[in-house]
């Protein structure tokens, strides 16, 4: 599938993949600091923002649309970095591609299968998909009691568009990705990377404890780990400075 994407500014490629329910606009921030060092191509993958819906969903495919993505667009090595989900797909590409990635970074996921944790957001979702949404304000009063963090909350709200006058929708394909959430929690497969990873993590979040350290490091052998203070999942957007002098310092040197 062609993935929708955005390229700012110029350099050695840098290729930014978002997590289940966002899109490249949770990145543009990001981008354009990191736009001041590399070409940066910001992606929506499939069933997000811009890009082509699907009814189906696995990471076998998305690494496929990443691979799709890189040959269009001639490059022959890249660094990738992936946040939860996109995470996920940018460890699947590099076990499948590892020649053509320069440097890879994980934010916030490991290899392992996930419980199911996403009940409350779907909940909202569905909570607002079955009432008019014919205003922001009147959606967010909706979703608040699913989803009282007002960072997550707001992260979700930029999936709503007005599909017409007085109408909001969702850009993402809500039916496919909870039908499909088994796949998104799903494991890594086996098998070794030996690319330079960088995996970061938010020292509030769950996402990656120590005791999964040592099987990270056995699929990725050449990995380093930094933990990042006073941040959750989103680390990213909790301590933005932090975040991206740590992702600058891992692919300058």
């Amino acid at each position: 599938m062609k993935l929708q994407h955005r390229i700012i500014g110029e350099g050695k490629p840098l290729i930014i993949l978002h997590g289940l329910f966002g899109s490249s606009d949770n990145w543009q921030t990001h981008a354009k600091r990191f736009s001041d060092y590399f070409q940066v191509i910001l992606v929506d993958q499939r069933n997000h923002g811009h890009t082509d819906w699907s009814d189906d969903f696995n990471y076998e495919l998305l690494a496929e649309d990443l691979h799709e993505l890189i040959t269009d667009l001639g490059f022959e090595k890249v660094h990738l970095l992936g946040h939860s989900m996109g995470g996920k797909t940018v460890m699947r590409y590099a076990q499948l591609y590892p020649d053509t990635i320069e440097k890879l970074i994980v934010v916030d996921m490991g290899i392992k299968k996930y419980p199911p944790h996403h009940q409350q957001i779907l909940a909202g979702i569905h909570a607002l998909s079955q009432t008019p949404m014919d205003s922001r304000s009147k959606a967010e009063e909706i979703l608040t009691p699913f989803v009282p963090e007002t960072g997550t909350r707001q992260f979700l709200m930029k999936n709503l568009y007005w599909i017409e006058k007085g109408k909001l929708a969702w850009r993402m394909n809500v039916t496919v990705l909870e039908r499909e959430m088994e796949n998104i929690l799903a494991a890594l497969p086996e098998g070794e990377v030996l690319v330079q990873t960088l995996f970061i993590r938010g020292a509030l979040s769950g996402y990656i404890p120590e005791e999964d350290i040592s099987a990270i490091e056995d699929q990725f052998p050449d990995s380093t780990f930094v933990t990042i203070q006073h941040a959750g999942h989103w680390v990213h957007a909790e301590q933005p400075e932090e975040f991206m002098n740590t992702v600058l310092e891992f692919l300058l040197r």
